[in-house]
């Protein structure tokens, strides 16, 4: 696959479809995703035509699966060099005043969970799960998802997953407000558009405005934001120097349980 296949894009009126198309890897994210993603981010914000953005996978078995542990262990960067801050696949600190909807079509773990905690609405098929296993590899949620999803959820079912690492079904999630709807398996992507036109029968400037409000958005920041991002980059670069860190993503990709030393 070139790299330019793995995410398409494609437009249904006035809604700009982006879909993670890694279905061998489990749609899981490299630099190539996030230099695609964040450039489809960037001209969806530019375009006036578009009103809505939907962020889907390909495939019916995960939504994504986050980043690609092995492209981690070949030391190749996740982030989109000069595009640091737009975070995770170029996507999840990367604000558009454009709606955006994830069209959850499987499990959506780790990195697939932190976006659709970046996306304004959500829609999972039933069989999706949600969580953020990062402490299972050693690791944190380290692309908003902590700060975000405590926001989200009750704190106890927040604290839970986050401490745990274990996740929760597509019903759970709705029931605890964290998705808007649960359809049948293959009817993600439908629903998905079937809100974005809900979406844009309204006015578009008006629509804008009123996120940019509800998130207390000032150039392009989410109000807010700015010192949970600067705390969670702080600890998440000085845990990558950690041995746990290495051994977390080591023992993933040998297929075998980790060893913790706690250093």
């Amino acid at each position: 696959m070139s790299d330019a296949a793995k995410v398409l894009v494609e437009r249904r009126g006035h809604t700009m479809v982006i879909t993670l198309n890694r279905p061998e890897a489990r749609n899981a994210v490299d630099a190539d995703v996030g230099r695609l993603v964040g450039a489809a981010l960037t001209a969806a914000d530019e375009d006036p035509g578009i009103r809505a953005i939907v962020l889907t996978g390909a495939g019916d078995q995960a939504f994504s699966a986050g980043a690609d542990l092995k492209a981690i262990m070949r030391g190749e960067p996740i982030l989109e060099p000069g595009h640091e801050d737009w975070s995770f696949a170029g996507f999840v600190n990367h604000f558009t005043s454009k709606p955006t909807i994830a069209a959850v079509n499987g499990s959506a773990l780790g990195g697939g969970t932190e976006l659709a905690l970046a996306c304004d609405l959500v829609v999972a098929v039933e069989t999706a799960s949600f969580g953020l296993p990062e402490v299972k590899r050693g690791l944190v949620a380290g692309a908003g998802g902590i700060f975000r999803i405590v926001e989200q959820l009750p704190h106890r079912i927040a604290m839970h997953l986050i401490l745990t690492g274990e996740p929760i079904s597509a019903a759970d999630a709705q029931r605890w407000g964290l998705i808007n709807e649960v359809v049948p398996g293959g009817q993600a992507l439908d629903a998905a558009l079937r809100l974005a036109d809900l979406v844009e029968r309204n006015a578009p400037l008006a629509v804008q405005a009123s996120k940019r409000i509800a998130y207390g958005v000032t150039h392009d920041e989410r109000g807010g934001e700015a010192p949970k991002w600067a705390l969670n980059n702080e600890e998440f670069l000085a845990l990558l120097g950690s041995e746990d860190a290495m051994e977390g993503p080591a023992a993933f990709t040998e297929r075998r349980p980790p060893v913790w030393r706690a250093r």
